[in-house]
């Protein structure tokens, strides 16, 4: 009965993938150039079941396989860690573990390809929507991980499910991306610290060159023969920037956002910032859906934003249901001790408003 269910939560993923999800991720540094990832988690087909999940050291996985069963690789982890999980505990989103070491997935349609699966390879494969659990629970440094992905060997879940593409972030602030093209496994480095969804990353940093005449500020005043010109408003500069939701757009928002934000002296302000910043990149419910019928009963596409202070290990969290920003702190976590858990990000579907008593 479990495999069908695993079946069935895949094949609902994969059927709306590529009209319903998007994610934006960024990263901030303080004047001690300590890094805070973030990002958000969108999708607009329906609720997402989220939740946090808590891994032990010695915490044994195994990976499933397309058919739905969890005979893949197995793996025990060898640090703990706090993830941001969809629909299964085992489908870590974003996380962080006791090392200090990052991870996320972020959607990559029609442009990343697997190898498919081999039943001799069964030992190895890992599923893709588990490999940030993988990573998490082995790693400490991104040359540590990029060794043990020679040994092992991505698959899909789901062969009519999108590709998806990872970013891995060290607490000395060292980013890359990860991506598998034409079933070869490509990292690059991220000092920019943007990522979207598709083309591959290297598309998106040459596009950049398209938008070299953006700049902070207000456009100077300029005088054309006898008529005098000038601008109508702050961030002028700005002009041109890309509103829409496409990956593309998105991309190019994060950078100039990420770019022009000011250098600020502790993680708990720079993390206060990132969530401000991707304040600009929520998803109005309904724009992603040409028939107004099809708009699911919630409140945003944007389901999750997540902030991780790498170097004080700390996971935020806020979700569509409440603004309210929660901090999981990984050192007050004994994970020899902790018991392995997964628990609903919301107790209350519902925004908490706080009444203001006038008197």
């Amino acid at each position: 009965m479990k495999k069908v269910v695993i079946l069935l939560v895949v094949f609902v993923w994969s059927s709306l993938l590529t009209e319903t999800n998007a994610c934006t991720g960024i990263t901030l540094r303080t004047i001690e150039n300590l890094p805070v990832t973030a990002r958000t988690i969108e999708w607009a087909a329906t609720p997402l079941n989220t939740m946090y999940v808590v891994v032990p050291r010695g915490y044994k996985q195994q990976s499933y396989l397309p058919n739905g069963e969890r005979k893949g690789k197995k793996f025990i982890a060898q640090y703990g860690y706090v993830g941001i999980a969809v629909e299964q505990a085992e489908f870590v989103m974003e996380g962080i573990n006791e090392a200090g070491l990052g991870a996320g997935l972020f959607y990559f349609p029609e442009y990343g390809k697997y190898a498919p699966y081999e039943e001799a390879k069964r030992s190895q494969s890992v599923s893709d929507m588990q490999l940030v659990a993988w990573i998490l629970s082995n790693f400490a440094t991104i040359e540590e991980m990029k060794e043990g992905m020679q040994e092992i060997q991505v698959i899909g879940t789901d062969p009519r499910a999108s590709t998806v593409h990872w970013r891995i972030t060290e607490k000395s602030g060292k980013q890359v991306v990860m991506e598998i093209i034409n079933q070869k496994v490509v990292f690059y480095d991220n000092p920019l610290g943007v990522l979207t969804n598709s083309p591959e990353f290297t598309w998106h940093l040459t596009n950049l060159n398209n938008y070299v005449n953006l700049s902070a500020g207000s456009v100077n005043h300029r005088q054309v023969g006898n008529l005098s010109l000038n601008a109508f408003g702050g961030g002028s500069g700005l002009h041109g920037l890309p509103g829409d939701m496409t990956p593309p757009s998105r991309f190019i928002r994060a950078a100039f956002f990420q770019s022009t934000a000011p250098t600020l002296a502790t993680t708990d302000a720079t993390v206060m910032q990132a969530f401000h910043i991707l304040n600009n990149f929520d998803i109005p419910v309904g724009v992603q859906f040409a028939d107004p019928h099809q708009v699911p009963n919630m409140p945003s596409a944007t389901q999750v934003t997540i902030a991780s202070d790498l170097s004080n290990q700390r996971l935020y969290y806020r979700t569509m249901y409440d603004a309210a920003i929660r901090c999981i702190d990984l050192k007050s976590i004994d994970f020899t001790q902790v018991k392995h858990q997964a628990k609903a990000l919301d107790k209350e579907q519902k925004q908490p408003i706080e009444l203001v008593s006038i008197k």
